[in-house]
C-alpha cells in the first residue's frame, strides 16, 4: 500500500533510486516503501522510455541490492550528504 509522499518527497525517492550506488534498501529505510513499490513510483513518475532504462540499468546490479554487494563495498556518501540518518528528506 502506498502512502501519500509530498512532491519534494517523490523527488527524492526518484533520485535516490535513479543513483546506482544507492541500494533499494536505503529507500526502505527513509520512506518505508518496498523495492517494488519503488518500482511502481519511478514507473509512474518517469517517461517510458526512461523508466524502461533505468530497469534495465537496475537488474540484477550489485550495488542497488545490499545482499549482493561485495564485502569491500561498505557504504556511499554523496558530496552533498553529510551524515544518512532517518530523515526523509536530505538536507542540501
Amino acid at each position: 500500500m502506498e502512502q501519500n509522499f509530498t512532491e519534494r518527497e517523490l523527488d527524492r525517492i526518484v533520485e535516490m533510486a535513479w543513483e546506482d550506488r544507492t541500494p533499494f534498501e536505503a529507500i526502505t529505510f527513509q520512506f518505508g516503501i518496498s523495492e517494488q513499490e519503488t518500482i511502481e513510483i519511478m514507473r509512474r513518475e518517469m517517461k517510458p522510455g526512461s523508466f524502461r532504462m533505468w530497469r534495465e540499468r537496475v537488474q540484477g546490479r550489485k550495488t542497488k541490492h545490499a545482499k549482493l554487494r561485495s564485502e569491500d563495498v561498505d557504504t556511499f556518501k554523496s558530496s552533498r550528504q553529510k551524515h544518512i540518518s532517518g530523515n526523509k528528506i536530505s538536507k542540501r
